[in-house]
């Protein structure tokens, strides 16, 4: 690894403990300006405040998140892109750039692929391309890896979820995110079989907090080095307030009960 690819990654992965914490605002593209993004220069304020390592965009937002004071955080630009009012909204292609993105003041790049897509292939190809720009510009890769085609049954699937973990290392990502499992046990043996940092993926919003917590902390406990998700922070009522939580349990090894009392609500 050059020392380049060495800084961004620690501008974006704490130093001190291995592990991330991500916040993707991409949904823009996906489903629109849904609730906790609208106003994207308070959203990533919010975030910051809570102590976020990084957030993740697409390139066109950069400047309304840019807030030109306060506390730094890491950008990670996404390169891929689809929307849910395509017939085929899993096919990602490719919107911007490795250079594009370095040029906006990336710290990083990420890009999605869906395995068992009938484009798959186009995705994969995508997927090398990108790596190889990153290799020569020394930025490293976020790989979001997902199972999602007529041959899937249960996209968490362990044994699934590791197969799509393992196709993102193998293809030169850096760090790795995946659906969570549901359990230690299942999600360990997908972090055993990848030799680059895995984190989870958030989903649909969580019924309970405890339960949003609870899913991080079985997930550090079975290896993980954190998460990369959306919904389930900046659509909570207090992103700042929730992720002083996550922050608790994923850089300092807090309980889910310490982390819930850090909140002071209810379930």
């Amino acid at each position: 690894m050059t020392i380049g690819k060495s800084i961004r990654l620690e501008r974006i992965v704490n130093r001190d403990t291995g592990r991330t914490i991500i916040v993707p605002l991409d949904h823009g593209v996906t489903v629109g300006p849904i609730a906790g993004i609208a106003d994207m220069r308070e959203t990533v304020t919010n975030i910051v405040a809570g102590g976020a390592n990084a957030v993740l965009m697409h390139k066109g937002v950069v400047r309304c998140g840019h807030r030109a004071r306060g506390r730094d955080v890491g950008l990670i630009i996404h390169l891929s892109a689809s929307t849910s009012l395509s017939p085929f909204p899993n096919a990602k292609t490719l919107v911007c750039t490795v250079e594009e993105a370095m040029r906006l003041g990336a710290d990083a790049v990420s890009v999605h692929v869906n395995l068992g897509d009938a484009t798959e292939a186009r995705m994969l190809d995508d997927m090398g391309r990108v790596t190889a720009a990153a290799v020569s510009w020394g930025i490293p890769v976020l790989a979001m890896m997902y199972a999602r085609g007529p041959k899937i049954s249960n996209e968490f699937d362990a044994d699934v979820v590791a197969h799509c973990a393992r196709v993102g290392n193998e293809l030169g990502a850096d760090i790795v995110k995946v659906p969570y499992t549901g359990d230690v046990d299942s999600f360990a043996k997908v972090v055993a079989g990848c030799c680059v940092p895995v984190v989870i993926a958030g989903g649909p919003k969580t019924d309970t907090t405890r339960g949003f917590l609870t899913m991080i902390s079985d997930s550090i406990m079975a290896g993980g080095a954190g998460l990369s998700v959306g919904r389930n922070i900046f659509q909570d009522p207090d992103p700042a307030k929730l992720l002083e939580a996550v922050t608790a349990i994923v850089h300092e090894g807090k309980s889910v009960d310490a982390a819930m009392a850090m909140l002071g609500r209810g379930e």
